[in-house]
C-alpha cells in the first residue's frame, strides 16, 4: 500500500465526498481516487449493472426514443383516432 502525500491528503479533505482526480505528469494519464467503500459498491454493481435489461428499463428506453423522434408532436395525434388492426388480420398489409 502506498501512503498519501501531503498534497493528496489536502486534496482528499478538500473534496469531501467527491472523487479526487489525479494526473500522471509524465504520461498525462488521468485517474480517479474514491474511498474504498465507494469502490467496493462499484465492484458489486451498486452503481453499475451490466445484467439483462428489465421490462421497466425497456419501456423507459422506448418512451425516450419515441419522444426523441417526435411521437409527441401534435401532428401525430391523427394516429390515435385510427382503427386498430384486429389480431386475426394479416400482418403483411
Amino acid at each position: 500500500m502506498i501512503a498519501l502525500s501531503k498534497e493528496i491528503q489536502q486534496a482528499v479533505r478538500a473534496a469531501k465526498e467527491e472523487p479526487v482526480r489525479l494526473v500522471d505528469p509524465e504520461t498525462k494519464a488521468e485517474y480517479v481516487m474514491v474511498p474504498v467503500e465507494t469502490f467496493e459498491l462499484m465492484r458489486k454493481g451498486v452503481y453499475y449493472d451490466d445484467g439483462p435489461i428489465t421490462e421497466e428499463e425497456r419501456t423507459a428506453l422506448l418512451v425516450e426514443m419515441g419522444l426523441s423522434i417526435g411521437w409527441d408532436d401534435p401532428e401525430m395525434d391523427v394516429y390515435n383516432d385510427m382503427v386498430p388492426r384486429r389480431d386475426d388480420e394479416s400482418s403483411t398489409r
